[in-house]
């Protein structure tokens, strides 16, 4: 077996909508290509010998042993590799459960999509899977060593990445509230929402975080001045820059008990409490010198070690601190018992587990030694040795939830403080010997003002309730009844999309400032071009999305983007699927017209339960994706009698028609007239019919979003089919003695499209034409025959990309097609190259005569065009102009118009 191609997906897919996080391997299984796992002699017995596990996997069964009983039975490897991934993955502590294995076009080469948690475990799991498969088939066993480190490595790579318990608890609650969320990994963000309603984390700092407070509370001296001034208990103590003046400031505080820590420390480094004498006061400056030139001395309080984490200046929870430390048992040493307590499952490295691994270094010895013990000494049962001075869970500290403890006065001056430094998130260490009473009367003080505080301690202490504390600070971002995402409109099919996309995005612009769209010419954002270039993948979706200034997102979405990542977005608040055709087939083991249509069939299912999926009636494929949308659907058809349409409107739905020579909405009883489709400019006066079909689209996504049918009727007359609106999308340009058609058509349907226009044309047409070099043979063919039907001469010419054919053999086909199709006496040429084939074209027009263009380079095409200095288009002949504000609506009978 090899694995041939890896691909990630990261959004809604081809494969599901609800797992948006699948690894697709494409496995050739070579030699078991035609061998079922019951042909191979011992594979279940060492299957089941390496990974007994398997027994919970469910499969088709759907019972307990089922995945199993398939093994004994006999299937094919791919799905044998699907469950044993999966597995891998839990048992390193990553729980997935979605698989899917489908054998593709080429015999014996599979398609195994495996779910994943973490990117990197993903794909090496699935890897694994592969050696476990094959060793199993060649020795019967799969070596201990070997599945020992893929766990390892799996571990690894899940804590290399892991969120921390702060950003994962943030990022789960923002999932529960239905906010959409992304990493931006660039800047060590997380971005919560789309576009202008988007907020910003980096773990509990926020967007809304004062940095005039987060610098504050970074400087402990300052923070404790302002309290201080302010009347809050505070530690006595002075900050000192030099040793010669620890001795002087120990005896300003009345000497013993103190505290030495540095100015700008954190997670609790540097820091040593209960100093007694001179010996352990020295050290401790040496060690918060190494973190910081500034060295704060305070008394110590004694007390317990209290967090107060307030949100929004409102306490939300209150954790007493423990530090690291063991209970004797009466046989094993101190350093036994730590090892015992770190391998408890809840602690883990660094803060990707509730607790954290308990390290033994020079701070532990000194500990110890102040209690009278070392690593070696054996506690008796029930005696406690403390391992760090300090209570941070990210030395092996612990917490108890102490929020309902807490008393009243305590929560108010906390929540004073808060205001004070003015954070937006707040964790307030106190020292108290009761948190149940006022400081005051506990001898308590304020010791830190920390910015950003975890809340591991919170969501997960060792006793007493979780709190989920995300959920304030989500509540604070997004108060309820504001909006946390942006409108976002994608566009799918197989011709017609680029134009759609403009389209909507030009209606949006009558209502929103900063309409943010992309497509296969580039990133815009309003009238900006943001990056050059095919921009349909998720990758520039999401520049749309993060830009925190647009305010409605319309996004041609493509089907290598789909395919290959997935979608950018849970959710889209309006989905069109324009049509489906034969384009595009034989690439990414999409080979049939029916798979394509569920390709498309994405964009549909993507669509929020509040929102539309906006489907053609007059194509089966796509009409039939209606059974699939979690929303609502509406219709578009150039028939108004389109039964689907008809039965649609019958029970309540809403509908876009073209109606003896107008585009109308249908809705209910009503109808709304929107415009005359001669005023379209984008129709070019009503004769392409395609055309109709995407103003139709185009003005139903609108209207469903709330725009008016004014507002619609003003944005369709002022948008053209021009080289700078929509470049090689029907633009027609006047010659003087001729006219030429820029069309980026390049599959049968596009070009049909395009052909339906030329028919009508009472001059003599000209063709210049050519496809893809990646597309089959016979859509190559398809291409020579429909050019043969409709023009009247013929230039074959050939993209710069030959996509992996030599030169010559598209033409070929093409010419093959023209040769079986059209009478002897129909002139053609072959002119490989595109800008010599254009020229001759151009050159030689017959007067009156239409040269039709499908260009590779649409630009390089029409600045060839515009180098001839192409006549001004006269306006549309508005002569039967017909304004429907005063009245647009009229009575509809739903049997007809």
């Amino acid at each position: 077996m090899k694995i041939l191609q890896t691909r990630t997906l990261r959004g809604p897919n081809y494969w599901s909508i609800r797992r948006p996080k699948l690894i697709v391997a494409r496995l050739d299984l070579e030699d078991l290509a035609d061998r079922p796992s019951d042909t191979l002699p011992g594979f279940y017995e060492g299957l089941v010998a390496v990974l007994p596990s398997l027994e919970e996997h469910y499969c088709s069964p759907g019972c307990r042993g089922g995945f199993l009983s398939r093994v004994r039975e006999g299937t094919m490897m791919g799905h044998i590799v699907e469950h044993v991934a999966l597995e891998l993955q839990v048992l390193a502590d990553m729980e997935v459960g979605f698989g899917r294995t489908r054998e593709t076009g080429t015999p014996g080469v599979y398609q195994v999509v495996v779910e994943y948690k973490n990117e990197a475990a993903g794909r090496y799991a699935t890897r694994a899977a592969v050696r476990l498969c094959q060793s199993i088939v060649e020795t019967g066993s799969y070596p201990e060593r070997e599945l020992r480190t893929d766990l390892a490595d799996l571990q690894e790579l899940r804590a290399e990445v892991s969120l921390g318990a702060t950003t994962e608890a943030l990022v789960a609650e923002a999932e529960a509230r239905g906010i959409p969320w992304m990493e931006l990994e660039e800047c060590d963000l997380f971005q919560l929402g789309y576009g202008k309603y988007q907020k910003r984390v980096q773990a509990a700092l926020t967007s809304s975080s004062n940095v005039l407070g987060v610098e504050l509370a970074c400087d402990k001296e300052r923070t404790k001045a302002v309290l201080e001034e302010m009347g809050a208990p505070v530690p006595a103590g002075r900050v000192i820059f030099a040793f010669d003046e620890l001795e002087t400031t120990i005896e300003r505080l009345g000497g013993y008990p103190i505290v030495i820590k540095p100015l700008d420390g954190n997670h609790g480094r540097g820091i040593t409490t209960d100093i007694r004498s001179w010996r352990d006061a020295e050290a401790a400056y040496d060690r918060a010198k190494e973190i910081s030139k500034g060295v704060i001395v305070e008394h110590f309080y004694t007390g317990r070690d209290h967090r107060i984490l307030v949100v929004n200046h409102q306490v939300v929870a209150v954790a007493e601190r423990i530090p690291a430390r063991v209970i004797g048992d009466g046989q094993q040493t101190i350093a036994a018992l730590v090892e015992t307590e770190n391998r408890n499952p809840r602690r883990g490295d660094g803060h990707d587990n509730v607790l954290t691994q308990i390290k033994l270094d020079d701070s532990t010895d000194e500990m110890l030694s102040r209690q009278g013990f070392d690593l070696d000494t054996v506690l008796a049962a029930g005696q406690v040795a403390y391992l760090r001075a300090t209570a941070n869970l990210s030395t092996g500290g612990t917490a108890i939830d102490r929020t309902d403890d807490i008393h009243p006065e305590t929560v108010w001056l906390a929540e004073r403080v808060s205001r004070i430094i003015d954070l937006d998130i707040a964790g307030i260490d106190v020292i108290t010997t009761d948190i149940t009473k006022p400081l005051r009367e506990a001898d308590g003080v304020i010791v830190e003002v920390n910015a950003a505080p975890g809340l591991r301690m919170h969501l997960a202490p060792c006793e007493g309730i979780a709190r989920n504390v995300a959920a304030p600070i989500l509540q604070m971002l997004f108060p309820p009844g504001t909006p946390n995402r942006i409108p976002v409109v994608s566009i799918t099919g197989t011709n017609g999309k680029t134009t759609t996309t403009r389209l909507i995005a030009h209606i949006a612009r009558q209502v929103y400032s900063a309409v943010g769209f992309t497509t296969t010419d580039g990133i815009y954002i309003g009238d900006h071009l943001i990056e050059k270039g095919d921009t349909t993948g998720p990758q520039s979706a999401q520049v749309i999305l993060r830009d925190p200034t647009v305010d409605m997102a319309v996004l041609e979405t493509a089907r290598g983007g789909i395919l290959r990542s997935g979608l950018a977005f849970n959710h889209c608040d309006v989905g069109v699927v324009l049509n489906v055709a034969a384009d595009h087939l034989g690439l990414g083991d999409i080979d049939t017209i029916d798979q394509m249509a569920r390709v498309k069939s994405v964009i549909a299912e993507a669509v929020h339960p509040d929102g539309y999926a906006i489907l053609n009636a007059d194509d089966e494929r796509v009409a039939a994706m209606a059974d699939r949308v979690a929303g609502k659907v509406a219709y578009f058809s150039m028939n108004a009698h389109n039964p689907i349409v008809q039965q649609h409107v019958k029970e309540g739905g809403i509908a876009a028609v073209y109606s003896d020579g107008q585009l109308v909405i249908l809705q209910q009883e009503w109808v709304l007239r929107i415009e005359d489709a001669k005023q379209v400019p984008v129709t070019l006066g009503g004769r392409a019919d395609f055309m109709i079909a995407n103003a139709l689209a185009a003005s139903l996504a609108a209207y469903v979003q709330g725009i008016q049918i004014d507002q619609i009727r003003a944005a369709l007359r002022s948008f053209e089919a021009s080289a700078k609106q929509t470049p090689g999308r029907m633009n027609l340009f006047n010659l003087g003695d001729y006219h030429v058609l820029v069309d980026y058509a390049h599959n049968t349907a596009g070009y049909e499209a395009v052909g339906s226009f030329v028919k009508n044309w009472a001059g003599p047409t000209v063709g210049v034409i050519g496809g893809p070099g990646d597309r089959r043979d016979e859509d190559l063919i398809g291409l020579g025959q429909l050019s043969a039907s409709f023009f009247d001469q013929i230039i074959v010419k050939e993209d710069d990309d030959g996509r992996g054919r030599p030169a010559g053999e598209a033409a070929d086909f093409i010419v093959q097609g023209i040769t079986a199709t059209a009478p002897s006496s129909l002139p053609y040429t072959v002119e490989l190259d595109e800008v010599t084939a254009i020229e001759s074209a151009l050159d030689n027009a017959p007067k009156d005569a239409l040269v039709v263009i499908f260009p590779e380079q649409v630009s390089r095409a029409i600045e060839l065009i515009m180098a001839r200095n192409p006549v001004t288009e006269p306006a549309q002949d508005t002569s039967t102009d017909l304004s429907f504000d005063a009245s647009p609506l009229e009575p509809m009978s739903v049997g007809g118009q």
